[in-house]
């Protein structure tokens, strides 16, 4: 009877934003996720969980490293990104000799002085396991995808879903890959078409009738038919700043590589096509409240998209929360806000205390000014909730000490620390009630979409200084280069960039 497949695992997975918002630090990890050797076992949701599912299945032998995710930011300071790699790849070395390795990355990763994270854990990653061991990786369908990453990796498998809803059976996807190539059974050849179009993620939808829905409907089409194995539409994380930036579509064929490049030209080509359907509208706060005012009903949301902490921002604007206030509604509005240093002086002065604060704009200025203000403290926590879906279903994550702020008929929810936005868990977990309110912040360009599905009365994108703009259109990169959409509306001489993946 054949030996069971050793099979190392292993993440390190956040998305960074090279555009601002406060860098990501061990402690950032910490509040997330960190797992070590056989705790890694325990994972109960997102890629991990999901690559587990199917090699317990498989019957092989698991060699757990780490699993590090934390909430976007700033890229990775330079000492955290060394202690976890170094972590990661002195026990990949401890449980060495293996058969394959299974990693579960975001694809949209930069640590200071490291642009592209991924490639460089893939490649440290290759250069120990040697060059006949596979290796799969499962990514974020946001991701950056570079050469390194298709020389190290024997296949790259993306999340079908945005809002993303399919972490688990991603995982599974990679592992099933993973084992299919350590069974013999496939010989993975893999090519990605790439063109310059950075665009934020409000038409990035994979449901309904968004541009990226239907291109993703087209790509998946082709998968399990005709010798392709795996097919990824990628929608390039538009807030990094490094070389090579573009979006496309991955596709691994059974050993046929003209047909991989053929089909992800294709798919590149009608990316290119449906451009400028992904440009939003958008609107001033100030506009987007006279607006919202016509309209019978409530709530409206104000989905203030360059301050998306989802994204990499720190979450601190008060830029439509000072529109709120200069318009002296009497309606109810809920607004977040991270301002540790607001949220300490709550708590400080205590439930039912009057205080006056400097609020906003303090961990990344350079997007505003703080504005002073006056108002009741309602209530106080410890910041502690509960993700209800997504990648972290069923993972608690940490806001910090945080304090609900009544400012005439506006509530703010000031917390200490920045978090990822799934559904409306930071409000609920303060017992805010958003579908009472007329005007609710949201600020992520697209997971609103199931928190206030079916309850949202009206969507207004707004035009707001912050690292995660809902355009790129005037963004001042420093290493991408033009030409690329939308900057440049056309580009009569578009080439294809075309990367092909390791022949084994």
């Amino acid at each position: 009877m054949a030996r069971p497949h050793r099979i190392a695992i292993g993440s390190i997975f956040t998305e960074s934003n090279h555009l601002g918002g406060k860098l990501t630090d061990l402690e950032a990890f910490r509040r997330t996720e960190l797992r070590y050797d056989a705790d890694v076992l325990a994972a109960k949701s997102g890629y991990v969980a999901g690559m587990l599912d199917v090699l317990r299945e498989q019957k092989a032998d698991i060699a757990p490293l780490l699993v590090a995710n934390a909430c976007p930011g700033g890229p990775i300071t330079a000492e955290c990104y060394r202690q976890l790699k170094s972590e990661m790849l002195q026990r990949l070395k401890r449980v060495m000799s293996v058969d394959g390795v299974a990693l579960a990355l975001h694809g949209a990763a930069a640590a200071e002085g490291v642009d592209d994270l991924d490639g460089d854990m893939l490649e440290a990653v290759r250069e120990i396991v040697g060059d006949k061991t596979p290796i799969v990786a499962s990514l974020d369908l946001h991701a950056h995808v570079t050469e390194a990453m298709m020389r190290n990796a024997d296949a790259l498998v993306a999340l079908e879903t945005y809002p993303h809803r399919d972490a688990e059976t991603t995982g599974q996807r990679a592992a099933r890959l993973l084992c299919g190539i350590l069974d013999g059974k496939i010989t993975p050849t893999m090519a990605m078409a790439k063109v310059p179009v950075l665009v934020s993620g409000i038409h990035g939808s994979t449901e309904g009738d968004d541009p990226f829905a239907d291109l993703m409907r087209f790509t998946k089409s082709h998968e399990g038919k005709n010798g392709v194995l795996s097919t990824s539409l990628i929608l390039v994380d538009p807030y990094l700043d490094a070389p090579g930036m573009a979006s496309g579509g991955i596709i691994i064929t059974d050993h046929d590589m003209d047909k991989a490049v053929s089909l992800s030209r294709e798919i590149a080509i009608r990316y290119w096509n449906r451009r400028h359907d992904f440009e939003p509208k958008i609107y001033s706060p100030k506009d987007a409240i006279l607006e919202g005012m016509k309209i019978k009903g409530r709530p409206v949301l104000l989905v203030e998209t360059a301050d998306c902490c989802g994204g990499g921002a720190a979450g601190d604007s008060i830029a439509t929360l000072r529109t709120l206030l200069e318009a002296n509604l009497r309606e109810p509005s809920l607004v977040p806000a991270v301002d540790p240093e607001a949220a300490a002086a709550c708590n400080k002065a205590g439930i039912g205390s009057t205080v006056t604060l400097s609020l906003g704009h303090k961990l990344d200025p350079k997007w505003g000014s703080p504005i002073k203000v006056a108002g009741n403290i309602l209530r106080l926590g410890d910041g502690r909730f509960r993700y209800s879906g997504g990648m972290w279903k069923g993972v608690e994550a940490n806001m910090g000490a945080c304090a609900i702020l009544q400012i005439g008929s506006v509530q703010v929810l000031i917390a200490s620390e920045a978090t990822y936005d799934w559904a409306d868990e930071q409000f609920r977990s303060m017992k805010m009630d958003a579908r009472a309110a007329k005007f609710v912040v949201v600020k992520n360009p697209m997971n609103y979409r199931q928190g206030y599905a079916g309850v949202a009365k009206a969507v207004f994108v707004l035009d707001t200084p912050g690292p995660t703009p809902p355009t790129l259109r005037h963004v001042q990169f420093k290493k991408v280069q033009r030409p690329y959409y939308p900057a440049d509306q056309d580009i009569p001489d578009l080439q294809l960039v075309i990367l092909r993946g390791r022949n084994r």
